[in-house]
């Protein structure tokens, strides 16, 4: 193998420069040509691919998003499109591909091996929702904005007597929200796996109120589960707490990679490349 190339695709997740980084750098090592290809899929479709060399990834370890830039193609699932990707990459002699991403990255890199490409793929999604994979690149990063974000939530909170809902990012899986729940002491955490009762949570608030006496309440909430402004509302009318609503939003894409998502990367990106001089592929 002489020449491979790097991709990231679908949502950003800090960390994801220090894997490219990481295969580059190590790729450069081994005397390899390093092809990075930009904006994901369609620029793999589109052929905009440029030979990388250790200066394109200097100082890129602290910055998060994606050197390569990213985009979403809902046409790669169609094998004529594919085939185009699969012809640029012949056209430059690259022979492996690293792509980094979540599970729809992953999806179109079972396809491309499948077609013959030999595909490595490293999970970067702050969701932590690819399976088999204990954390991926940007989850850790994710959990402390959330964690610096609700911290301050809490002390204004606890100056009027608020209930804050905060909802946070994580598709369908609960990982940013029980994680940020333990680390932020939430009074209430709502996910897909732990099941959403909205008369329940308001007794749980009423009792935290009424028994307790707090002088304030966090609950954490997943995305995609409940209309949190409405649900905060209710806590309003429902409780003795002013019900707040606080959707954190794409913030938590952003900033720069916390340590320990700088050192997965790294391993992730170097991992990548040797299971690729390795012959590996499909996974």
């Amino acid at each position: 193998m002489k020449k491979i190339g790097v991709l990231t695709s679908g949502g950003d997740a800090p960390g994801m420069n220090a894997a490219i980084r990481a295969v580059v750098r190590s790729g450069l090592s081994h005397g390899l040509e390093v092809y990075g290809i930009y904006n994901g899929y369609q620029g793999l479709v589109a052929n905009d691919i440029r030979k990388l060399n250790r200066g394109d990834v200097s100082d890129v370890i602290t910055q998060g998003g994606t050197l390569l830039g990213s985009a979403r193609l809902d046409e790669f699932k169609l094998k004529e499109v594919r085939e185009r990707a699969v012809e640029n990459l012949k056209s430059h002699g690259i022979e492996g591909l690293v792509v980094i991403g979540g599970d729809g990255t992953f999806r179109g890199a079972k396809a491309l091996s499948d077609m013959g490409i030999n595909c490595i793929a490293v999970p970067a999604t702050i969701d932590n929702d690819v399976s088999s994979t204990d954390y991926s690149i940007g989850f850790d990063t994710a959990l402390n904005t959330i964690i610096e974000n609700v911290d301050k939530l809490r002390d204004t909170s606890s100056s009027h007597h608020r209930c804050s809902v905060v909802e946070v990012m994580g598709n369908r899986c609960g990982d940013l929200a029980l994680f940020a729940a333990i680390t932020v002491g939430a009074e209430v955490v709502i996910t897909k796996e732990t099941g959403y009762d909205e008369s329940e949570v308001l007794e749980r608030l009423q009792y935290i109120d009424q028994l307790k006496r707090k002088r304030h309440a966090i609950v954490i909430i997943s995305e995609k589960i409940t209309d949190v402004e409405l649900l905060a509302q209710k806590i309003s009318e429902n409780t003795g707490f002013s019900g707040r609503s606080t959707v954190l939003g794409h913030i938590q894409r952003g900033g720069s990679p916390t340590a320990n998502d700088r050192i997965l990367a790294t391993r992730y990106g170097d991992f990548a490349l040797q299971a690729l001089l390795k012959g590996e592929t499909n996974k």
